[in-house]
């Protein structure tokens, strides 16, 4: 398809928007987790790179969703300021109809999913399978979340720790863990000294010359035991990163089509489900494409105004909530009748509906105009 003068000026000008709002919306989306991810990793002791590393692997995830919004936003923006500068108005003069003026929209369209594409088939797994890996890591790193010193810490729920001194030995110094995970009763212990110690078994907290208390909580009886040394397993901290679900976010489309089999063997996940998230990463990039399309169609049908499209801009915004909310029931339903994935489409079909009834109405404007009175012959 032989792009003109103009296809490659409206091309240029749309990707020129698109970048830029692009950047504008990554950079708000990116601080909001960056925000989150601070207050998660620097709380546990993390470094400063850990903090970077981690929000860095966050961004293709960011990316993803940001750009059929920031396509949208661009496709308008750029249609509306044509049409006020009465660009839209000269090109349409020398005989360009609706259907061929949006033939650029379109290719930015198809640059923008495919791109998209990529994130979501590819970038976006690897990024999603490093992340959890590199959270398993800091997760299994104890000493990050437990020896902090003169602070009450709370590595997991139901779980406090205190240390007052660390030692350059690494003896830690009047220790107090409370532990009330347990409904039946509470359990307090106190060392004045303690080690962490790496066994085959997992991570073990020993604690020298202290005591257990031990609360009933239905009795409201206090059992008190004195220790020379006790080993407390501390490898219950560490949350389990292992999850099916999460082990198919992590794998590219290539590599989950190869092994459908393997996933869906031992495990809740069907051939059916499985093939629901590959459509599901399809259908999201698709809604660049329509996203591109509703914010250039719409605004074809206000025609030259000197108070601009405005009106023409807000029907675009409500026919994108319509597809988002389509999108969201979709999702929902295909969530439950996995055999019926191919409706994960529906959002991007309703939306190309939307753009070609626009483009149809854009090229006949006296559609919808009455006709005039006919005057009384004198």
């Amino acid at each position: 398809m032989a792009l003109s003068r103009f296809d490659r000026y409206l091309l240029s000008q749309l990707l020129m928007l698109f970048g830029f709002f692009a950047l504008i919306l990554v950079l708000v989306y990116w601080v909001n987790r960056a925000v989150v991810l601070f207050d998660t990793l620097i709380a546990d002791g993390q470094s400063a790179w850990v903090f970077l590393e981690f929000t860095v692997l966050s961004l293709p995830a960011v990316i993803g969703n940001v750009l059929p919004l920031a396509c949208f936003v661009a496709s308008i923006y750029v249609t509306n300021r044509l049409t006020t500068d009465s660009e839209m108005v000269v090109v349409q003069a020398t005989g360009f109809s609706p259907f061929r003026l949006a033939r650029p929209v379109f290719v930015y369209g198809l640059v923008v999913t495919g791109l998209t594409l990529s994130l979501t088939h590819f970038m976006e797994p690897l990024s999603t399978a490093q992340y959890n890996l590199r959270s398993a890591e800091v997760s299994q790193n104890i000493t990050a979340r437990l020896l902090v010193e003169g602070r009450f810490l709370s590595p997991t729920d139901g779980i406090t720790v205190y240390i007052r001194d660390i030692t350059r030995s690494g003896e830690l110094l009047d220790v107090f863990l409370s532990d009330t995970r347990a409904e039946a009763d509470s359990v307090t212990y106190s060392a004045s000294k303690a080690y962490l110690l790496r066994t085959d078994i997992g991570p073990q907290l020993l604690m020298v010359e202290g005591m257990a208390q031990t609360l009933d909580t239905e009795t409201q009886n206090l059992i008190v035991t004195t220790f020379d040394d006790f080993a407390y397993d501390v490898s219950t901290f560490i949350p389990d990163q292992n999850s099916t679900q999460l082990k198919l976010g992590e794998l590219t489309t290539p590599t989950v089509l190869r092994n459908i089999d393997v996933l869906s063997n031992g495990s809740n996940l069907t051939p059916d489900l499985i093939m629901r998230n590959i459509h599901s990463r399809t259908s999201d990039a698709l809604l660049a494409l329509v996203g591109a399309l509703l914010g250039f169609a719409p605004l074809l049908t206000g025609g030259f105004s000197r108070f601009g499209v405005w009106r023409q801009i807000m029907i675009a915004v409500a026919l994108v909530l319509v597809v988002k909310i389509v999108e969201t029931a979709a999702a929902n339903f295909t969530r439950d009748n996995a055999d019926m994935a191919l409706l994960i489409y529906l959002p991007t079909i309703i939306g190309l509906v939307f753009v070609l009834a626009l483009l149809f109405i854009a090229g006949r404007p006296y559609l919808f105009k009455a006709a005039p009175k006919a005057e009384p012959l004198p």
